[in-house]
This record gives C-alpha cells, sequence and structure tokens, in this order.
C-alpha cells in the first residue's frame, strides 16, 4: 500500500522522529530511547515514514541508520509555499490597515 506523505506527518510522534533525525542519523533504539512507547511502536512509525520516502535506512556494519530525504521534505514546503504566500499577503494588508489607523489617530 503507498502512503501518502502527509499522513505520514499527520502523526505527532513520526514530526518527532523526523526531528530526531534532521540533526543525525540514528539507529532504531536511540530512536526508541525518546519515547515513552515501545520499540515495536517505534519500528511501525519508522516503516510508515519509510514507506513515504521521507527517511532512508542506511546499513553500517550490524547497525542501521535511519536518516532523512530531504528531497521528499520538499516535496512538502512546496505544498506549504502556497499557504505561506496567503498568509504573507493578508499579514501586509494588516500591517498597512494599522499603519493607515496609526496614522489617523495622529
Amino acid at each position: 500500500m503507498r502512503r501518502d506523505i502527509f499522513q505520514a506527518i499527520a502523526d505527532p510522534t513520526r514530526r518527532a522522529i523526523l526531528v530526531l533525525i534532521a540533526v543525525q542519523a540514528m539507529t532504531p533504539n536511540a530512536i526508541a530511547e525518546h519515547f515513552d512507547s515501545t520499540r515495536q511502536a517505534v519500528s511501525k512509525h519508522l516503516k510508515i515514514l519509510q514507506e513515504c520516502e521521507l527517511i532512508k535506512p542506511e546499513q553500517q556494519g550490524r547497525e542501521i541508520y535511519y536518516q532523512l530525504e530531504i528531497e521528499k521534505m520538499k516535496e512538502i514546503d512546496k505544498w506549504l509555499e502556497q499557504f505561506r504566500k496567503i498568509w504573507e499577503t493578508r499579514f501586509n494588508q494588516l500591517d498597512n490597515l494599522l499603519a493607515t489607523l496609526q496614522n489617523k489617530k495622529k
């Protein structure tokens, strides 16, 4: 089953995992230490993130390290950009209105 990246980031635990491994690649055990859930629950989250191609496993000796897939994160940023532009426009309009109201008070 192909999962959607927005389903993956809808979960707060998965978002927290992404923040953790954005700084450095980590093993599943190292990731699990940051949560009050079982190692199996964290593994399930890692599986979903991997299916969505937001993280990538890399074998290093006997350990698997998960790292963030920046290119896939750009897909999320691109989608958010449309909202960023709308809100910037609205904030600019609000700034202009406030400046007008302040000038009228003087």
